[in-house]
């Protein structure tokens, strides 16, 4: 990039007084400038939740789908376990 050789040993801002029409110039597009930054950051933050609650979808979609399958399998009795832990397969004959 290149560089104009610097003339003045003022600070910039000291300088700008000079030219009120240029400092409003800088001074709003530095405003745009920020109000970009913010909204890209929420766009990012916006886009990760999105992406994560559309994962998290998809686990569960993909969980009940298999929960569907192992229990459409035939010979798969799947009963609650009580309150001791043990399994209630019921009396036997």
């Amino acid at each position: 990039m290149y560089r104009l050789p610097r003339t003045e040993h003022r600070p910039l801002e000291e300088r700008l007084k000079e030219y009120p029409e240029l400092k409003a110039k800088i001074e709003a597009m530095l405003g745009i400038i920020e109000k970009a930054a913010e909204a890209e950051r929420r766009i990012i933050e916006e886009l990760r939740q999105m992406g994560n609650e559309v994962l998290q979808g998809w686990a569960r979609r993909q969980q009940e789908k298999k929960e569907q399958e192992y229990n459409a399998k035939p010979g798969v009795n799947r009963k609650e376990k009580t309150s001791s832990g043990t399994r209630d397969w019921g009396k036997s004959k």
